[in-house]
């Protein structure tokens, strides 16, 4: 399984980094891309047969995609990885590194429940990607804590959580055998809490904000079984 979701993310790198030269694809659409997909490893933890191996599968990432920033001590490994230096470029220089963080950590502290790891990761997977879509296309109504963020924004990255926890959720309680329908309140609390989070949070910071809030809001609304 270690092997198969090493497969997936350098699969995910390749693609990512070709569309990205694409010049039918839209500006940072790779980036996005990645982004999002990276938010469907937690289905796979519960088939790992040790639960610290979705850390070991994460932690090698937050050095490589450190390699890759702009901060990077050894400049020569962008080289060597150019398309995912390209497209760390993109975005924020740490940004990747932060995700990285964020899911190693959580992939750590809660292996044997895949489901409060997949309530932090979801919503900055793909709530964040579509409220980035949604407000570079139809953000009107804009305001300013750390960043310029719009309302249409704030309401695709709540509408990209809750739909993404409410799948992800669907999938989990068939796993594990708990009620989809006790789910609904600490979903809709992850997807509040991650809005707000993602809206106030400093430059990059909403990689670190929205996983760690997301998790510990749905334990603290009572989410899984």
């Amino acid at each position: 399984m270690m092997l198969a979701c090493y497969g997936y993310i350098a699969t995910l790198i390749i693609v990512a980094g070709r569309l990205r030269s694409h010049p039918a694809a839209p500006s940072g659409f790779g980036r996005k891309l990645l982004h999002a997909m990276i938010g469907n490893l937690p289905l796979a933890m519960p088939y790992f047969t040790d639960s610290l191996f979705p850390f070991l599968v994460a932690a090698p990432f937050i050095v490589v995609t450190f390699l890759v920033s702009p901060y990077s001590p050894w400049p020569g490994f962008a080289g060597r990885m150019r398309g995912l230096s390209d497209i760390t470029g993109e975005g924020h220089g740490t940004g990747l590194v932060l995700y990285a963080v964020s899911y190693s950590a959580l992939a750590l502290l809660y292996g044997t429940r895949p489901y409060v790891v997949a309530a932090g990761v979801l919503p900055m997977a793909y709530g964040d990607s579509v409220a980035a879509l949604v407000g570079t296309s139809y953000g009107r109504h804009r305001f300013r804590v750390y960043e310029v963020k719009s309302l249409e924004g704030c309401l695709g990255m709540f509408a990209g959580s809750l739909l993404s926890l409410l799948a992800g959720m669907a999938y989990f309680s068939r796993v594990y055998g708990f009620s989809l329908q006790a789910q609904v309140f600490p979903v809709l609390a992850v997807a509040a809490v991650a809005t707000v989070a993602e809206a106030v949070s400093p430059r990059g910071l909403d990689n670190l904000t929205v996983p760690a809030l997301g998790a510990l809001t749905f334990i603290a609304a009572g989410g899984g079984p």
